[in-house]
């Protein structure tokens, strides 16, 4: 069985894909999985250290782009949609999944004229354009909220969860309900892509952080472009932290963390509540539809998150907040609760599962191969 996923730009469109990936490998070991992305985000680096085979066609965004940028996108389609045309029919593709993003829809075109097999993903409380744009041409269409439902003809909707990677899953949540307050652990994340806000506002915090917190601990992924700024920072207030411009093994920086500062993507928000984490979210403020905004006040509304808008966002009001949270355990204890409330385990087999069934296959775990139901 071949499986084409069409993610990529970020890592909320691709983690949640490799997510997936890992879970058709886990169920069968001989399926065959192809990304297809582009050379525009970040999946080219993160797909060869995860060992995925990548495609490239070619796609632009459309949303948040002047005139000129979304006439190229626009003229971009019919070749993108010719590329994708020929992958499919060189992989001999059994079913094509996209999880949103400028790459998915023209990979769900080409899929839907081959008469291959095709679902979407959607992982955020709101949807985007891409997914909103194919969802007619969707036969399953899985969502992460149920807020998303009213996008799409929901005869063929599915709320699973967003899927998160077995990594993940493998360690039981800690179940202390006390916070040690001689050993504590800041985790700051502004994304796949860094955020520049989010890293001067700690800067800036940074001697009133340490000041209440002498024993915290950082670990700050940084982002590519503002790695050297941020990490010559820390130097120069005489700071230990662990400051590194990407965070590939993100389920172990998780784990570690007794409360972390990050943007309020999807898969930032699943990750998260497996993991049982007390989180500020500060989300984008330029998301298309304010989509983190909403991701971020599901959590907040669940008790695991307190939200800090971007335009509040200073290094004195971001510390007090640190400050509150590991100071008190009563309520530290609190948010992870309301974290752990949020925790969906098994989204990535319901789909799987729905994609089998979908299809008309059945598994044989005997011999850990795949059959036409019937067959």
């Amino acid at each position: 069985m071949t499986i084409v996923i069409a993610a990529g730009g970020t890592g909320g469109h691709l983690y949640p894909a490799i997510a997936l990936a890992r879970e058709f490998l886990r169920r069968d070991s001989s399926t065959k999985i192809l990304f297809i992305g582009t050379k525009r985000g970040i999946e080219s680096r993160v797909l060869l250290h995860e060992a995925f085979e990548l495609a490239m066609i070619t796609a632009k965004p459309v949303m948040g782009k002047g005139l000129l940028e979304v006439l190229q996108a626009v003229l971009s389609v019919p070749a993108g949609i010719w590329q994708s045309w020929h992958l499919l029919g060189q992989r001999q593709a059994d079913l094509v999944i996209g999880v949103g993003g400028y790459t998915s829809p023209t990979v769900l075109v080409a899929a839907a004229l081959r008469g291959i097999p095709r679902v979407i993903l959607e992982p955020n409380a709101y949807p985007g354009l891409a997914n909103k744009v194919v969802g007619p041409l969707a036969q399953r269409i899985f969502l992460a909220f149920e807020s998303a439902a009213t996008h799409f003809d929901r005869h063929k909707v599915h709320v699973v969860g967003t899927p998160i990677r077995q990594e993940f899953l493998n360690h039981q949540p800690e179940s202390r309900e006390i916070i040690n307050l001689n050993r504590q652990h800041l985790l700051i994340f502004g994304g796949s892509q860094g955020a520049k806000a989010i890293n001067s506002a700690v800067l800036e915090g940074l001697p009133l952080l340490r000041a209440r917190l002498p024993a915290l601990t950082i670990t700050h992924q940084t982002g590519e472009k503002d790695y050297e700024r941020v990490r010559e920072g820390y130097k120069a207030l005489g700071v230990s932290a662990t400051v590194v411009p990407f965070l590939y093994d993100m389920p172990t920086a998780l784990r570690a963390a007794d409360v972390v500062v990050a943007r309020a993507g999807a898969m930032t928000i699943a990750e998260l509540a497996a993991c049982g984490k007390p989180a500020i979210l500060i989300p984008l403020p330029t998301a298309i539809y304010d989509h983190q905004m909403k991701n971020a006040r599901a959590m907040e509304a669940a008790g695991g998150a307190v939200v800090l808008p971007q335009t509040d966002l200073t290094g004195a009001t971001l510390s007090t907040m640190v400050d509150a949270i590991l100071s008190d355990s009563q309520r530290w204890n609190s948010m992870r609760r309301g974290s752990l409330a949020m925790r969906r385990i098994d989204a990535g087999e319901r789909i799987v599962g729905e994609c089998y069934a979908m299809m008309g296959v059945t598994h044989d775990n005997n011999q850990s191969s795949f059959r036409k139901a019937g067959g």
